[in-house]
């Protein structure tokens, strides 16, 4: 799960993080007051889920509480792109009204987890202000990997080693040794996947500050912290994927034109990967687990139906858990409730996986039924190029 700019840095004051003094607002007036109450001279910061906002226009500077005024009302309502977006956008409803400071040095700091080597890993580069991707892909080596046991947390000599690999001297150097390690601490205690500070800002003055703040969270340790979990703005999110978590089904909107519904992530995968080897592109990541019921397959169908990219359908399922019968009864049902618009090919092996034929077979649905998955991602490319009608045969 992902939060806004304002929540994280909300969040990392929890922990003791340096950050600049801001009031979020969602109109021109309460900009115009807590451009006040920061001294007149601010910067505006619209909230969105998406990095690349200063490119966007999203983040603009205010000399003045009128200006600051005037730029929220600009704002707020306005749709922004940024490479993050995509060509859609997202629709601006708050910005962030922050104090100007004085800038020194633009660095970069980060936490994420490094699944090679199973810890997290402290990422720091004196590229601030830039995508973390493009300082890896120009030049590797400046970025500095500081990996950290997830037990024991950020041991001083490692938070030195960040500071000094940041370059930092004498106070600013003492000051981002705390600030590593306050932010590894709320990282690790919030259960984030990602804890981002771009920029890391040293001040003329000395002071290091969270100038930007981005975190995500792992959604499966969500339940031990629930303020973060309300936290969770649904306008930000993919409306499919918004209306499969209500009923538990995992998925991920992609750019494709093949819809795909599948049990298991590991098959979810392979099938994507498969697609792709036979020259299509997958619509979307679709698992509905182990054990989904008819209902829940019915509902799966029905949000795969809800992209209009979606050109064919490969249902692939390999029951252990699931029932190869329970998979079709919820395949025939759905078929008859919400129709046919696009071909429907699939591809079953497993437990009850003869009933399951047999009941798809009797069903008198036009659905192309595969042998194996490579079969299956043949078909499914061919239908959705409009190469294949759809038939109850293989």
């Amino acid at each position: 799960m992902k939060v806004h700019e304002y929540q994280a840095k909300e969040l990392l004051r929890r922990y003791g993080v340096p950050t600049p003094r801001g009031v979020v607002v969602d109109n021109a007036e309460d900009a115009r007051q807590a451009a006040k109450q920061l001294g007149g001279r601010v910067v505006v910061k619209a909230q969105i889920h998406a990095g690349g906002r200063g490119k966007g226009g999203g983040v603009k500077l205010a000399k003045t509480a009128e200006e600051a005024a005037d730029l929220t009302k600009r704002m707020i309502g306005m749709t922004l792109v940024t490479h993050q977006t995509g060509p859609e956008g997202r629709q601006v409803r708050k910005v962030l009204i922050e104090e100007a400071l004085n800038i020194d040095k633009e660095l970069y700091l980060g936490i994420t987890l490094d699944r090679r080597v199973r810890m997290p890993v402290i990422m720091a580069s004196r590229s601030g202000g830039m995508e973390i991707e493009e300082v890896a892909a120009r030049d590797p080596k400046a970025i500095h990997r500081e990996p950290i046991d997830g037990v024991l947390g950020v041991q001083p000599f490692q938070a030195r080693a960040v500071a000094n690999a940041l370059g930092l001297q004498a106070d600013a150097n003492k000051k981002c040794v705390a600030f590593v390690q306050m932010l590894m601490r709320a990282y690790l205690e919030t259960d984030a996947s990602l804890a981002e500070i771009n920029p890391l800002l040293v001040s003329r003055e000395g002071d290091v500050l969270a100038l930007d703040a981005k975190m995500n969270f792992d959604d499966n340790a969500l339940f031990r912290h629930k303020d973060i979990a309300e936290m969770r703005d649904l306008n930000e999110e993919d409306p499919l994927e918004v209306e499969a978590s209500k009923f538990g089904l995992n998925y991920i909107k992609l750019e494709g034109n093949v819809g795909c519904m599948v049990n298991g992530a590991g098959l979810a995968m392979a099938t994507m990967d498969i697609i792709k080897l036979a020259g299509g592109e997958p619509a979307n990541f679709l698992d509905v687990g182990g054990g989904a019921s008819a209902e829940q397959v019915k509902n799966a169908f029905r949000i795969i139906l809800s992209d209009k990219n979606v050109k064919a359908i490969l249902i692939n399922i390999f029951g252990g858990i699931m029932r190869g019968d329970r998979i079709a009864e919820g395949v025939v049902s759905a078929s008859r409730e919400i129709g046919l618009p696009v071909p429907v090919v699939v591809r079953l092996e497993g437990t009850n996986v003869e009933l399951g034929k047999e009941i798809l077979a009797k069903s008198g649905l036009p659905l192309i039924t595969a042998d194996g998955m490579w079969d299956a991602a043949q078909k499914v490319v061919e239908a959705a190029r409009g190469l294949r009608a759809m038939s109850s045969r293989a």
